[in-house]
């Protein structure tokens, strides 16, 4: 699904989504990724929903947002709580939604100029 672009100068949105992959500024990304405002598209070490673990989320925490977009890829699917400990214990919120809705949050919270970022499980992670 493509995305209307909000006017927001120098953050970084997602330009589209579909079952396989995310668009950032034309660049179409089929592995997991952290998308932030003012950090642009990082590779994410996640490797599917079901294989998700703690340790994933510390390269979350380290980017200091407010706020974490969790998409678990075509449908909502919830972490185990231990698995989201790290940012729990962080006092970072988050909110699990599936992946395009997560695309659609982050750009809205992202134009609003909230410190926001979305760990995405696309492609084959989901």
């Amino acid at each position: 699904m493509r995305l209307s672009k909000e006017n927001a100068p120098g953050v970084t949105l997602i330009d589209a989504y579909d079952r396989a992959s995310v668009s950032v500024a034309g660049k179409v990304c089929a592995e997991p990724v952290l998308i932030g405002p003012s950090v642009g598209v990082l590779p994410w070490a996640a490797r599917g929903f079901d294989v998700l673990n703690a340790e994933d989320f510390l390269p979350v925490i380290e980017l200091r947002p407010a706020v974490v977009l969790i998409g678990t890829g075509a449908r909502q699917r919830f972490p185990a709580p231990a698995v989201l400990r790290h940012l729990i214990e962080a006092r970072i919120g988050f909110e699990v939604m599936d992946t395009g809705s997560a695309c659609r949050t982050y750009n809205l919270l992202a134009a609003e100029g909230r410190a926001v970022v979305a760990a995405l499980l696309v492609g084959e992670s989901m």
